[in-house]
């Protein structure tokens, strides 16, 4: 798997230190280090991306090769910290792997890390395959040590989760790099202005140096045309040149510039390629990079060839390209008719299925019970990231707005400020609390706010994989350690109204509710239940009365199981789907359901 290629090049690469925080699609390459790393590897999930790469900094300048990982949202969370590492520059190699998700395909934004590249001025990586990711990755700790800043390695989520074979170092071969340790340099490692002013004008000479060096970097190559004479030619990068092959393959090939360097861009390459064409399609996924690239160098040599891509509406200005689409946007390109090398196998209609809540996830209860609580009341729903933000679908509608992790917490705040008599509810996970809400939860109560926090902790970070937090007592190293108590944690802040609760207790879930957003101020609901994926239910199954059933479907208009179906007009319930959560059994109205745990 390519992230597993990206972790297991930065092990051949020598790594010391590896940090991040969880984000499909970026997930497995910490979790590929814990597992394969030897025994003087550190590897954390951290807090959040801004931790972990201040983390890294630390051990950067004490000599130690780092890699921090994240998703493209990460990035903005972490951009703080990057823009200041890169004007005071590292000591040992500082590689970010910064996961972009055209599509997108499980992501806020379609952010282009290129495009950050290139504001940050941070040299950009882009891999175009597993293999290629697997020695770029090693090459970027290279160039992070040579030119002492940190580099961006962009992988895209088809190169993250494609899967190629190919031959990896043995431990043995493992680079040996042993840190010096922290010398105290105040001149070099406090950033005042007078340094930051000496330093931009040293990066914008480094960054010259490295656009020259990179168009002789082996990754940057002109492809010759095979078959084709015209004076056309193509420009992509990433998982786009693979795409361009295989749309290509077994037809005429026109000359191709293959980019892998983004930032600093290959400017010398690049005119190399330009001087004989007429056209030059760009094939790029999201920002028009390469294409602007392109655009400046024509205007700056005078060169006098048409630049086509996103800016003219030949390629999709969002989302991912294909094969199909390459296929397309080549065939009016160049004029060629493009055959396939051989017939493709249709694949089988797959069945249409919306992302849903897990049967037996405790959020559904602890939704439902916000909602019956407050029925009949003007309220706002403030969600945040995370699998509970499914909570917007049919028939929960339980949350009003998702903006980026912790949002939902500040947001919740300034729709009160504006509209008194709306209740407002802030939804936040316990892993996404640790990563950005604590910081909201001060503010409202530092500015006397009146919002309702709900923290539904399942002792997980389940929307990645389950990886472990603060509150889960265990390090992605394996360490049983002392748990965060969010419930100490918002004491301390100074909430005088914190309550635990168990959202399967349904009636008593209500209940808790009711009472405490009837209260002034800011007070918190903990809704603590296990993840059911992580921690599987011993529960008997809950199972359905045909006799008592008046098949008036409350069951499945309010809860929204998966595990709950019609079956011959009455209501049914999965065995094989089915947790024993017993939520059905507190919603059934006429007493049809039994037999499941929780039920009271």
């Amino acid at each position: 798997m390519g992230n597993e290629a990206i972790a297991l090049g930065a092990l051949a690469a020598g790594v010391n230190v590896a940090a991040g925080y969880p984000g499909t699609p970026s997930t497995e390459i910490l979790e590929t280090i814990a597992k394969r790393r030897t025994t003087d590897v550190y590897v954390e999930w951290s807090v959040n991306e801004k931790a972990g790469l201040e983390m890294a900094a630390g051990a950067s300048i004490s000599g130690a090769r780092c890699l921090v990982t994240m998703k493209q949202v990460g990035l903005n969370v972490a951009s703080d910290p990057l823009m200041s590492l890169e004007y005071i520059g590292v000591e040992g190699g500082l590689v970010l792997v910064v996961a972009d998700d055209p599509g997108p395909i499980s992501s806020q934004t379609e952010q282009d890390t290129r495009t950050f590249g290139m504001y940050s001025k941070v040299p950009v990586l882009d891999p175009s395959s597993v293999s290629e990711a697997y020695h770029m990755v090693q090459e970027a700790f290279e160039l992070s040590e040579r030119y002492k800043t940190p580099v961006i390695l962009r992988p895209t989520t088809r190169i993250d989760h494609g899967y190629e074979s190919i031959e990896i170092a043995d431990h043995e071969e493992y680079k040996n790099n042993s840190p010096a340790g922290y010398e105290k340099d105040p001149s070099r490692w406090v950033i005042f202005p007078r340094l930051s002013f000496k330093n931009h004008a040293l990066i914008e000479k480094r960054n010259e140096k490295l656009s020259k060096e990179f168009s002789r970097y082996s990754r940057n190559f002109i492809r010759p045309a095979d078959g084709y004479d015209g004076r056309k030619a193509i420009a992509t990068n990433g998982i786009s040149y693979s795409y361009t092959l295989d749309a290509l393959s077994g037809n005429a090939c026109p000359e191709i510039l293959r980019v892998a360097t983004p930032f600093p861009f290959p400017e010398e390459l690049a005119v190399s390629f330009l001087k004989d064409k007429d056209e030059v399609l760009c094939i790029e996924e999201l920002d028009p990079v390469i294409e602007r690239a392109l655009i400046h160098v024509c205007g700056k040599y005078h060169l006098d060839v048409r630049i086509r891509g996103k800016l003219t509406g030949d390629i999709a200005r969002s989302g991912e390209n294909s094969v199909d689409s390459v296929k397309e946007a080549v065939s009016g390109f160049t004029g060629i008719g493009l055959t396939a090398a051989s017939e493709p196998v249709a694949p089988p209609d797959l069945p249409v299925r919306p992302p849903v809540l897990c049967a037996g996830c405790p959020h559904r209860a602890s939704f439902l019970a916000v909602k019956k609580a407050m029925e009949g009341q003007k309220c706002a729903y403030c969600g945040d990231i995370g699998c509970y933000t499914l909570g917007n679908a049919h028939p929960l509608d339980m949350t009003d707005t998702c903006l980026c992790m912790g949002a939902g917490i500040n947001m919740a705040q300034g729709i009160n400020r504006v509209d008194p008599e709306t209740k407002t509810f802030a939804f936040v996970g316990d892993s996404t609390f640790f990563a950005s809400g604590i910081t909201g939860v001060i503010n409202a109560f530092y500015n006397q706010a009146d919002m309702t926090l709900i923290v539904l902790d399942n002792s997980t970070t389940a929307m990645t994989g389950h990886q472990p937090h603060p509150g889960t007592g265990q390090t992605l190293m394996g360490d049983v350690v002392e748990k965060v108590s969010i419930e100490r944690v918002l004491k301390a802040i100074g909430l005088t109204t914190v309550v635990t609760a168990d959202p399967l207790c349904f009636d008593q879930a209500v209940e808790t509710v009711r009472r405490v957003a009837s209260e002034k101020g800011v007070k918190a609901i903990i809704f603590k239940s296990p993840c059911i994926v992580r921690f599987k239910p011993t529960s008997p199954k809950s199972s359905v009365d045909s006799d008592k059933c008046i098949g008036c479907r409350k069951c499945i208009n309010e809860a929204g199981c998966p595990a709950l179906i019609i079956k011959d007009t009455k209501a049914f319930i999965d065995p094989s789907l089915c947790t024993g959560c017993a939520l059905c059994e507190a919603i059934c109205p006429v007493g049809a359901i039994s037999g499941g745990g929780h039920n009271e």
